[in-house]
């Protein structure tokens, strides 16, 4: 990566940092999102490696394997009553603050991904420890040497 490359990412960290504090956003949230990015971002890359046959690595193609012990009780959660309450405003933002973000830095596809599968390991984590639904909507928590 060169240097530009590196400081467009750290500043799309720190907005979406930031943002995300800011607006004190629940997991659940945030993960949607994220999913929402990575999912176009995956489809493009994709259609591109389709076209060239060439390859990325795992850590690039897939979601970061994740350490977290299960919870005990086998949570379920409604996924209509989910996506019912949570804010789409607050998600809109969210998801406007990552896209303009992504263009102004000009992130390659690989970059953009790796900067939100880092998000989505940390969400992953969290969503894999959540017991119920309480926990989907608790702020997501960032460690602070991110």
């Amino acid at each position: 990566m060169e240097d530009d490359s590196v400081d467009g990412l750290v500043t799309l960290t720190e907005r979406t940092v930031n943002l995300v504090n800011q607006l004190n956003m629940p997991l659940v949230e945030v993960s949607l999102v994220l999913q929402k990015h990575l999912n176009q971002l995956m489809t493009t890359l994709n259609q591109h490696l389709e076209r060239t046959g060439e390859a990325v690595s795992e850590r690039v193609h897939a979601p970061w394997p994740i350490d977290a012990v299960s919870p005990s009780s086998n949570a379920s959660f409604d996924l209509e009553k989910v996506m019912n309450i949570v804010d789409h405003q607050r998600m809109d933002i969210l998801d406007t603050l990552i896209r303009v973000t992504l263009v102004e830095i000009n992130a390659s596809v690989i970059d953009a991904i790796l900067a939100l599968r880092q998000w989505e390991h940390l969400a992953r984590t969290q969503l894999a420890s959540a017991t119920g639904p309480g926990q989907l909507f608790s702020p997501i928590d960032i460690p602070d040497d991110w």
